[in-house]
């Protein structure tokens, strides 16, 4: 008999315990006391493998002869962040404690530990992270879906650039993110990288990148979890692979429903109102092949299909994305490795448009719009190291993007028009790794052209001849340098600093396409020239109680010269019109506080917070005879504060509790339509009802507070509170790799 430990000397229970001896293999599991056993076991040499979440795996040979059983103790350290590995850092393997920048890391054990049922969910538990509008992929317009990292974004493209597995994930025409594309059993960790990071990612990296890593097997696994709650909300996700001899190969699979909620406050209430809600299904798949001993080849398949009612009647949209992916990963002796990918996708974006009578009792269709686009891309990477203390990475990636929206009008002088254009990226990037006794240096640069052309606009009369716009095709170039400096002052504490400089080229979607949302038109702008970020952040890094304690502080600056907005060029009670504009310049200041608090092996603690001041420092003119220098940038919040505490042990049974506060922010770019701070709780408790099968409770805005996500002008609220049962099958165990450390 033994007895399974943590550093604090506390008991592990549920501890995967397997003995080898002599080619046979015998398991079991630690009981409430952390202890194990086996019967019978001759005196021979045997090996013991203790696997458990949140622990380095251990492996431990014993001899029966001299190590007495019913004395045997193993005792396991916690996998805190100076064991863990974060790649979009520097675009290779680097120890998290090594960055320079301000990183997370969230396992997939932190993602079935929330109680968020979608992937940008539990990420609004990382301070600094947003999408437009406090929306959320459960009912929200795909549209709003683009990520912002400290304060960088005041529309729906995103700032931050979204991978999964290198390959982008965001739309190709527009910029925003279909968040189920990647079904969350596949999911193994994503990666949180904020600050400016097109030195190494080109454009989107304006704000920073989030990358979703998904699972390789290693042996026959599977994973399964779905649930259901209230206003008929159903969600079913599945993971299974498996190796054999040079083959592995995964299958994945994710669908939901919910029937949603109204979106308009019932004293706002009319009878066009009706309830958001979504459905959507994607299939994921992989299969490699190992070449030689250190190599890979692989393909891999995605198809996703999504359609939504968006809160009335008439609006409702409807998505079908196909993606196609190979790779090849291979490394050349001890010092030399190579990556390539090639990507193409094709997808089609249907969307509905009405104008509502302004006291809700009915609406008119006013645009139908068929947005199709096609995406090819590729990478190629090779690192070098040049010694144990330099590496050196070099690569190149490009894009071709084409993409229209081709409208039927059901108002105004028009019966049709169609808009479109192409955009060609091409981007070599270079970067230097230098780590030496107690210092971390990164130099790297990057430099990209892209060029818009074919652009063009096919209006369509309801009388007389059709006319068309031809627009010139327009082409840049950026540069973007980045050093990081991060300094070690003993075990305990680092300081760190970087300068950068990041850019975004604005979307065909923004320089060809015009929408309506409620009684907001808003006009496209083939002028749009690309946004361009001068950045530098400065922080401090602390590891206090034989590392179960990590504090870290980051002040960060940011000056967006041209961020391109939504501006508001004309109000009236029945219709707002508004322009997507070259604003002249910006500027983000603010800090990032997070920490997390292992205090045994059963309790877990963690909490951030984000002061962003967002505000426009130039702008040429006053659209609408409104002055906005001084003003806030839209849709960042100046406050945002998150906490979560996650317990396991007690006679198998599990709690997760995290709340989330956000401050006020406004809706608009004049800051006439504010929308308030709000607090909501979420929890989640699990009990294992046998090995590795666990049922769950868990509770989204349990406190059920109604808070505001939009004023177009009319107001718009998020979800009330959301309830639901699920099971999850985990076979086998999952890798022990810890939860979100900063």
């Amino acid at each position: 008999m033994g007895t399974v430990r943590d550093v604090s000397g506390g008991v592990i229970a549920g501890a995967d315990i397997v003995l080898t001896q002599h080619g046979s293999r015998k398991s079991t599991q630690t009981d409430e006391a952390g202890q194990f056993s086996f019967s019978p076991v001759d005196e021979s040499i045997a090996t013991l493998t203790i696997n458990v979440r949140g622990f380095l795996l251990q492996m431990k040979t014993i001899d029966p002869a001299r190590d007495p059983s019913d004395r045997l103790e193993v005792v396991l350290r916690p996998s805190v962040a100076s064991e863990q590995v974060i790649v979009s850092a520097s675009r290779s393997p680097v120890r998290l404690p090594e960055t320079p920048g301000s990183s997370v890391l969230i396992s997939q054990i932190s993602l079935d530990s929330t109680p968020a049922l979608r992937v940008d969910d539990a990420l609004r538990q990382v301070p600094g992270f947003s999408l437009l509008r406090r929306s959320t992929s459960r009912t929200a317009n795909p549209t709003t879906q683009g990520v912002s990292l400290r304060g960088v974004g005041g529309s729906g493209a995103s700032r931050a650039l979204v991978l999964a597995d290198a390959i982008p994930l965001a739309d190709p025409f527009g910029g925003w993110v279909y968040w189920n594309r990647v079904p969350k059993t596949a999911v193994e960790s994503i990666e949180v990288m904020r600050g400016g990071e097109s030195n190494l990612y080109g454009s989107s990296a304006l704000g920073g990148v989030v990358q979703l890593i998904t699972r390789s097997p290693q042996n026959p696994a599977l994973d399964f979890e779905a649930s259901y709650g209230n206003e008929r909300s159903a969600d079913l996700s599945l993971w299974a692979g498996d190796r054999w001899r040079q083959w592995d190969y995964s299958f994945a699979t994710e669908l939901f429903h919910t029937d949603g909620f109204v979106l308009v406050p019932s004293t706002d209430r009319g009878s066009v109102d009706t309830a958001a809600n979504s459905q959507d299904a994607t299939i994921y798949a992989t299969i490699a092949h190992s070449v030689g001993s250190r190599g890979r080849i692989f393909g891999r398949g995605n198809f996703f299909t999504e359609s939504r009612k968006n809160g009335t009647q008439l609006q409702t949209n409807h998505t079908r994305i196909a993606e196609g992916v190979l790779g090849f990963d291979n490394q050349f002796g001890a010092a030399d490795s190579v990556m390539l990918r090639a990507f193409a996708d094709a997808g089609s974006y249907n969307q509905s448009f009405s104008s509502i009578a302004p006291d809700r009792s009915s609406e008119t269709l006013v645009d139908l719009q068929h947005v199709p686009d096609q995406v090819v891309g590729g990478t190629a990477q090779w690192i070098h190291s040049l010694n144990s203390s330099n590496t050196l990475v070099a690569g190149a990636d490009f894009s071709q993007v084409l993409g229209s929206s081709n409208e039927a009008l059901f108002s105004g002088p028009n019966q049709a028009r169609d808009s479109g254009g192409r955009q060609r990226r091409i981007g070599w990037f270079g970067e230097d790794i230098f780590h030496h006794g107690s210092w971390n240096i990164v130099l790297g640069a990057r430099a990209d052209n892209w060029k818009n052309y074919r652009g063009s606009v096919l209006t369509i009369p309801t009388s007389g001849e059709p006319s068309e716009s031809q627009y010139p095709a327009r082409s840049d170039f950026a540069l973007s340098p980045r050093l990081s400096v991060l300094r070690s002052l003993g075990d305990r504490l680092a300081v760190t600093g970087s300068i950068y400089r990041a850019f975004r080229a604005p979307t065909l979607n923004e320089l060809y396409r015009t929408f309506r949302v409620g009684n907001v038109s808003t006009l496209n702008n083939p002028s749009l020239a690309a946004e361009r970020l001068t950045g530098a952040e400065a922080g401090i890094r602390i590891a206090l109680l034989d590392q179960r304690l990590h504090l870290r502080g980051t002040y960060f600056w940011s000056d967006i010269v041209d961020p391109i907005t939504n501006v508001t060029l004309a109000s009236t009670p029945t219709l707002i019109t508004r322009q997507r504009q070259n604003l002249g310049r910006t500027r983000s200041r603010g800090l990032e506080l997070d920490g997390a608090l292992r205090l045994n092996s059963a309790l877990q603690a963690y909490a951030g917070y984000t002061f962003t001041g967002a505000t426009v420092l130039q702008y040429p003119g006053s659209p609408g005879g409104v002055d906005l220098v001084g003003r806030d940038v839209p849709q960042v919040p100046r406050h945002v504060f998150t906490w979560g505490l996650f317990y396991s042990g007690f006679s198998r049974w599990s709690l997760s509790v995290s709340g989330r506060f956000v401050g006020q922010q406004f809706d608009d770019d004049q800051n006439q339509f504010v929308l308030h701070r709000f607090y909501t709780t979420d929890f989640q408790v699990g009990r294992m009802v046998r090995r590795r099968v666990e049922l769950f409770f868990a509770a989204e805005n349990f406190l059920d507070q109604r808070y505001e996500t939009a004023r177009t002008p009319t107001v718009n609220l998020g979800p009330p509170a959301l309830l639901r049962l699920g099971i999850r099958v985990n076979l086998p165990s999952k890798p022990a790799v810890g939860h979100a450390v900063p």
